[in-house]
């Protein structure tokens, strides 16, 4: 009577349906302050979308981070963090930008016009590829670098330099092809191998010296004083950082190498 060649195998647990809500809510406020950006940059109100823009940084590095926190990390969080990191972090900065320039460097020519709006769609194509390219090798990655500049960082470059731009009065032609420059300089740093360094593994027990203690809280109230200025200082140095370095290895050419580099230095 108990054989148990004769009893019924179990069934198979169901899966689980549902999504976690409080880091997938905090990727749809990301979501909805690059929507915002766009909407903003349509209006023609390019300090608004600078800053949704900045805003939707933070809730980027929100959700993962309370995910792993609350261990509520899935896959489906992943893909969803991806696709609204195009938007926020991909299309909104094109075309915040496109918005901004296109109109006025239309009036020097159409070879102008044209340039903008390659230069934009470029930005948005890399940025693209970055994300792809992300997803695909995260599981062999070095957890301390990123390899190119993260896309979160690059918008930052790009709504600073249109935020800062649109304060002035009449930025001319140099003005505007230099923000579409930025556009096309952005873009390809997000595709490259420059290995940058990640803010996400910072050890906040860790000790660290009286330097930072006393610089972070100075750049801070300097942001909060004068935003555009600030934050476009930042992200620069940022992004120009992992090319610096590069380039004083090459010099040295004995010098330490990045992750990722050939012995011959090549990034």
């Amino acid at each position: 009577m108990n054989d148990p060649s004769t009893s019924p195998e179990p069934r198979p647990v169901p899966t689980r349906r549902g999504i976690y809500l409080l880091p997938n809510l905090l990727t749809t406020a990301c979501l909805a302050c690059g929507f915002f950006a766009i909407v903003s940059a349509i209006n023609g109100d390019f300090s608004a979308a600078g800053l949704a823009l900045f805003v939707a940084m933070i809730f980027d590095g929100m959700d993962g981070r309370v995910a792993r926190w609350t261990g509520t990390e899935s896959v489906f969080g992943k893909e969803y963090d991806s696709l609204a990191d195009m938007v926020s972090f991909g299309v909104a900065p094109a075309l915040v930008a496109y918005q901004w320039g296109f109109a006025a460097i239309s009036e020097y020519g159409d070879a102008w016009g044209r340039f903008g709006w390659i230069a934009s769609f470029i930005y948005a194509v890399c940025a693209a590829l970055r994300l792809a390219r992300f997803n695909a090798r995260a599981a062999t990655l070095d957890k301390r670098y990123f390899e190119g500049l993260p896309s979160p960082s690059a918008a930052g470059l790009v709504s600073a330099f249109v935020w800062f731009s649109s304060e002035w009065t009449d930025p001319g032609l140099l003005g505007l092809s230099l923000t579409f420059s930025v556009c096309l300089i952005a873009g390809g740093l997000m595709v490259s191998s420059f290995p940058y360094t990640s803010v996400k593994q910072i050890d906040w027990n860790a000790r660290v010296k009286f330097f930072y203690f006393v610089i972070v809280p100075i750049s801070l109230a300097l942001v909060a004083v004068q935003p555009s200025p600030m934050l476009l200082f930042l992200y620069s140095c940022y992004a120009l950082s992992a090319p610096f370095m590069w380039l004083v290895r090459r010099l040295r050419r004995g010098g330490p190498r990045g992750p990722g580099e050939s012995p011959a230095g090549h990034g």
